[in-house]
């Protein structure tokens, strides 16, 4: 990741060159709301992932030495109230969510925009739990036992993608 202001331009070419040699390149514009960190919201079979009255959501607050706030960069994870706007963003991108067929994933949120939906690796589960004192982990196993016992009721009539968001 870089930021890259106007002051940068004589480098902006080297920039480009370095970020691109797998052939494509990720571009953002730069949120200032985002010096405060990021929220990452779990959201499993659609919902945010809720237990009893508690989300399983943190902020990751970064280190004054980096613009980045991943745990893997000296972020810190800080309890998170979810927000009517990152409640919207969630409900937003649900359906599309549901359609992939994708079960348990982590949303980046700054403010009211999503930075990045995190599929492969949804970390800091972990840390929520930890924030919480809420055993967040229980309630992904329960759900993927409940998948399980609805393959084992329908057989292949439900395909993955429906199964994975039921």
């Amino acid at each position: 990741m870089f930021k890259a202001s106007t002051k940068d331009a004589s480098n902006l070419n080297q920039m480009l060159e370095a970020i691109s040699r797998d052939g494509y390149i990720v571009a953002q514009e730069y949120l200032a709301e985002a010096t405060k960190g990021d929220a990452r919201i779990f959201v499993m079979n659609g919902e945010p992932l809720r237990v009893g009255n508690s989300y399983a959501a943190f902020r990751r607050v970064n280190s004054a030495a980096d613009i980045r706030s991943n745990m893997h960069v000296g972020g810190k994870a800080r309890r998170l109230k979810l927000t009517d706007a990152m409640h919207a963003v969630c409900e937003t991108v649900r359906p599309k969510l549901i359609a992939d067929g994708m079960f348990l994933v982590g949303l980046d949120i700054v403010g009211d925009k999503m930075m990045e939906v995190n599929v492969f690796s949804p970390g800091g589960l972990g840390s929520c739990q930890a924030l919480y004192d809420v055993d967040f982990a229980s309630a992904v196993i329960e759900a993927l036992e409940r998948k399980i016992a609805l393959r084992a009721a329908y057989g292949t009539t439900l395909d993955n993608a429906h199964l994975a968001t039921l």
